[in-house]
């Protein structure tokens, strides 16, 4: 099994050391609780790196004062295997304490971060863009490895790289998904079998918008609106946001080209993201 540290300190010599060895470092962040997605990050970062470093950190400053933080599960040792068995080298699992010491220091990404999953959460992006910077900082990683279940997530950090000249490859994953089609998360295990069941309402959903953009539907209108019905059409559903964004600015778009088609779904008490991404091709 490989090793779990506590300390910045810890994980920085460990990196020092596998640089002296000429070895090129990824990095994997994650929120703990893995699964078959963060695995796939992990075998990838390991396919394309010598010595790869995941970090397990449930970060309190991303989430909001009436979010799950405190539930949010966590289980170190069955994060453990799954990293040892995808080939990472090292975990990074520090406590809230190691990462902040009265900061008065935060990233904050303007613009991009104000819509879709920053409407409802105002403090999210700022808390994500504060820790991967840190991260970054402590690891210092050649590449490191996103999902693009957090599509939003994962433009707000390309989009910090390039601003504050990180000299990190950001590598986008595709999304991982559970045989019906509901897309991996942690938080499914927070659903009983009658919410698991109509969480599946998010892909048909995408899917249905999908087909509607690949038969040649062009006005994203008509495509919100015939996601937005097929959610509605289950009980057990709550509509945080259906959006059609183009893929740059993540501003609403009446175009189906170079988008970001992006759901947030409660179902009972949890909410739920997903998403796909139509490339933009010149018309």
């Amino acid at each position: 099994m490989i090793p779990v540290v506590k300390t910045i300190d810890e994980i920085r010599n460990a990196v020092k050391t596998a640089k002296k060895q000429g070895k090129i470092i990824g990095f994997v962040p994650t929120m703990g609780f893995l699964h078959e997605g963060h695995k796939s990050l992990i075998v990838r970062a390991a396919s394309e790196n010598d010595y790869v470093v995941v970090s397990d950190f449930v970060n309190p400053t991303q989430f909001g004062p009436n979010e799950d933080f405190e539930s949010y599960p966590r289980d170190i040792e069955k994060d453990r295997a799954l990293c040892t068995e995808a080939g990472a080298d090292i975990i990074f699992n520090p406590e809230p304490d190691e990462m902040y010491c009265d900061p008065l220091t935060t990233v904050s990404v303007d613009k991009i971060t104000k819509t879709l999953c920053g409407a409802s959460r105002p403090i999210h992006f700022d808390g994500v863009a504060t820790v991967v910077s840190k991260l970054f900082n402590i690891v210092a990683p050649d590449r490191a490895y996103f999902g693009q279940k957090d599509a939003q997530q994962l433009i707000v950090i390309k989009k910090m790289v390039k601003d504050l000249n990180f000299d990190i490859e950001i590598v986008g994953c595709p999304i991982i998904r559970e045989e019906d089609g509901l897309a991996k998360s942690s938080r499914n295990t927070y659903l009983n079998e009658a919410e698991r069941k109509a969480a599946l309402c998010l892909s048909r959903a995408l899917n249905k918008g999908r087909s509607m953009i690949e038969m040649g539907e062009k006005s994203a209108k008509t495509v919100k609106k015939a996601i937005t019905d097929e959610i509605n059409r289950e009980p057990l559903s709550r509509i945080d946001y259906v959006e059609i964004s183009d893929l740059e600015t993540l501003q609403p778009t009446d175009s189906t080209n170079g988008v970001l088609v992006a759901v947030a779904v409660y179902i009972g008490k949890t909410r739920f993201i997903d998403n796909f991404i139509i490339e933009r091709v010149d018309e």
